[in-house]
């Protein structure tokens, strides 16, 4: 894997990890419980009409509830990371090497110095 292909997919799965409880809050899986009038209410209305007026336990509707409420569980999170990382791998590295990413840093020294350099000399190094 060439690295901006790496960038970027490292890049996807920590934007997938941080971005996930958000769009769980705007479909409106809550804390509180469903919001009102929203994705959530749409989707625990119809599994409740498809199972006879309930919601099962460890139906979609239910495990995404818990999430919303209670945080998204490691495991979970494992999966949505790799979900990301796949996305980022497959649209951002071509989309950072075809762009002709070049990376120029002036590293005042240190630890922090070489790493940005180092990323700096891999971004420098994607080839289209």
């Amino acid at each position: 894997m060439d690295p901006c292909t790496m960038i970027a997919a490292g890049a996807g799965a920590a934007a997938a990890v941080v971005a996930a409880p958000a769009v769980l809050a705007a479909a409106g899986f809550t804390a509180a419980g469903i919001a009102a009038s929203s994705i959530a209410s749409s989707l625990m209305s119809a599994a409740a009409v498809a199972n006879g007026g309930g919601i099962a336990a460890g139906s979609v509707v239910a495990a995404l509830q818990a999430a919303g409420a209670a945080g998204i569980p490691v495991a979970a999170q494992a999966v949505i990371g790799a979900i990301g990382g796949t996305v980022g791998a497959a649209v951002g590295g071509p989309l950072m090497c075809s762009a002709g990413a070049t990376g120029a840093v002036v590293a005042s020294g240190g630890i922090v110095g070489t790493a940005v350099s180092s990323v700096a000399r891999l971004i420098g190094n994607c080839t289209a």
